[in-house]
């Protein structure tokens, strides 16, 4: 802290809080009302697994892929390629099934499951919710 012009460094991390101040040079101390802080999710990994709702939750005989996480919902991995999937294709698990963009992070969300994709329940770009339905896959 004696190199740079930092007076006072807190962090935040789940249940450890670590506070560390450089004594003040005389001048009056300021005093900055934080905001209150909001409870924070944990980031997840980059490639996420998309997990199917629990059977009591199935009404169609699909498996009802939903959002790990809040963020944007992409179908391609660019503007100008095509949809990781279509409604009618064929999928294995593993294969990616679109993209979560989190914090300026770009969340792969692959299938656990092989089977067809029956719907599509989002619109390329849109925001999502935590357990948001993304898709329904009929396992094969």
């Amino acid at each position: 802290m004696q190199k740079s012009d930092l007076t006072e460094l807190e962090i935040e991390l789940q249940d450890l809080k670590l506070r560390l101040a450089r004594p003040s040079s005389g001048a009056p101390p300021q005093v900055n009302h934080a905001r209150p802080l909001l409870p924070q999710q944990p980031v997840p990994s980059q490639d996420q697994i998309a997990t199917p709702v629990p059977e009591a939750e199935k009404d169609d005989g699909t498996d009802k892929f939903t959002s790990p996480m809040v963020g944007t919902f992409y179908r391609k991995p660019s503007p100008d390629d095509a949809a990781f999937v279509e409604v009618g294709d064929i999928v294995k698990k593993g294969d990616v099934l679109c993209i979560v963009e989190a914090m300026k992070v770009m969340n792969e969300i692959q299938s656990d499951v092989a089977g067809e994709v029956v719907d599509i329940l989002v619109e390329d770009s849109t925001s999502i919710e935590y357990g948001q339905t993304l898709f329904k896959i009929r396992k094969s």
